[in-house]
C-alpha cells in the first residue's frame, strides 16, 4: 500500500479517533474539576433514579448528548475511583444508547435520505426506536438488578457553584487526564493498527464472506434483499443504501423489503464494525479485557433490540 493510500485509510482515521478521545477526556476532566457532575446528573435525574443508577451514570448520560467519548471518559474515571462497580459500569454504558445515537443522527439521516428518500424516515426511525428501547430496558433491568444507591442524586447541594480559579482548574484537569491520554497513545494506536492490519490481510473479509454464505436464516427475505445484506458486510452502510436505492428504483424490492434488508444488514454487520472502530476507542479508556466485555455486551443488546424492532416491522408489513 502506497503512502497516500495509507494516509487516507489508516493515519487520517486514527488521528481523528485519537483527537476525539483526547478532547473527550479533557472535557470530562474539566467537568470533574469544576464539580459539575452533579449538575449534569440532575438533567437525567428521573431516569437515573428509576434505574438505581449513580450520579456518574446520570452525568455521563447528559454528557453523551454532546460527546460520547467524554461520556465514556467520565465513566472510566468513576470506575477507576471505585464509585462505580463493574456491573454499574455496564448498565451506565448501556444507559447512554439514546444520546449516543442522537449525536450521529444528523449524519445518519442525511446519508439515508440522500439514497432512500422518504424511506429514510422509517429506517432511521426504527433504529432510533431500538436505541430508545435499550435505554428503557436498561432502566428496568437496573431497578431489578442493581442495589439502590445509599445516597440519591437529589441528596445534597450541587457543588458546581463553588468558585474555582481557572488556572488551578486547568492544572487539575491536565493532571487528571495525563495518564489517560498517555494510555490512549500506547494502547489505542497499537490496537487500531492491529485491527487495520487484520483488515488488510483479509481476515475480516473472510469472516464476512463466511457470514454471508451462512445466511440461511434470512431465507424468508426476497432473494434480492440478500445482496443488500452481503454488501452491508463487505462495505460501509453507504454502499448498502446505494444498492438498496438501485433495487428499489428498478422495482425489484418493495419499500418495506428495502427497509427490512437494511435493518438485517445493520444487525449482522455491526459486530464487525464495532471490533474495528469501537474497541480501539474503548481500549484507550478501560483495560483491554473490560473494553472487550463492554463492546460485546453493548453489541449483544444492540442486536437484540434491532432484531425485536425488525421482527415487529416485518410482521406488520408482511
Amino acid at each position: 500500500m502506497d503512502f497516500p493510500a495509507l494516509t487516507d485509510t489508516l493515519m487520517s482515521p486514527l488521528c481523528r479517533l485519537v483527537l476525539t478521545m483526547g478532547v473527550g477526556m479533557l472535557l470530562a476532566g474539566l467537568i470533574e474539576s469544576l464539580h459539575w457532575t452533579r449538575f449534569a446528573a440532575r438533567l437525567a435525574l428521573p431516569l437515573a433514579r428509576m434505574g438505581y443508577l449513580r450520579e456518574a451514570a446520570g452525568a455521563s448520560f447528559s454528557l453523551a448528548f454532546f460527546s460520547p467519548a467524554a461520556a465514556n471518559a467520565l465513566l472510566a474515571d468513576a470506575y477507576a475511583a471505585g464509585t462505580l462497580s463493574r456491573r454499574e459500569l455496564v448498565f451506565a454504558n448501556l444507559f447512554n444508547s439514546s444520546p449516543a445515537f442522537l449525536v450521529h443522527l444528523p449524519t445518519v439521516f442525511s446519508m439515508a435520505f440522500a439514497f432512500l428518500g422518504s424511506k429514510a424516515y422509517m429506517y432511521v426511525g426504527l433504529t432510533f426506536a431500538a436505541a430508545i428501547s435499550r435505554t428503557i430496558c436498561t432502566v428496568i433491568a437496573g431497578r431489578c438488578l442493581l442495589p439502590r444507591p445509599a445516597r440519591t442524586l437529589s441528596d445534597g447541594v450541587a457543588t458546581g457553584s463553588q468558585k474555582r480559579h481557572w488556572r488551578q482548574t486547568v492544572k487539575d484537569t491536565l493532571t487528571r487526564c495525563k495518564k489517560r491520554i498517555f494510555k490512549v497513545l500506547v494502547v489505542t494506536i497499537p490496537v487500531y493498527c492491529v485491527f487495520f492490519a487484520l483488515q488488510q490481510a483479509g481476515c475480516f473479509a473472510l469472516l464476512e464472506k463466511w457470514l454471508a454464505g451462512h445466511a440461511g436464516m434470512l431465507s424468508f427475505l426476497n432473494p434480492h434483499a440478500i445482496s443488500i445484506i452481503a454488501i452491508s458486510l463487505a462495505a460501509e452502510s453507504g454502499a448498502a443504501m446505494s444498492a438498496a436505492a438501485s433495487l428499489s428504483a428498478g422495482g425489484s424490492l418493495a419499500d418495506h423489503e428495502v427497509i427490512t434488508a437494511l435493518l438485517a444488514g445493520n444487525i449482522i454487520a455491526a459486530p464487525m464494525r464495532a471490533l474495528r472502530h469501537q474497541f480501539p476507542s474503548y481500549a484507550g479508556m478501560f483495560s483491554p479485557g473490560l473494553a472487550l466485555y463492554l463492546v460485546l455486551v453493548n453489541q449483544l443488546c444492540r442486536a437484540a433490540s434491532l432484531i425485536a424492532v425488525t421482527a415487529l416491522y416485518y410482521w406488520h408489513t408482511a
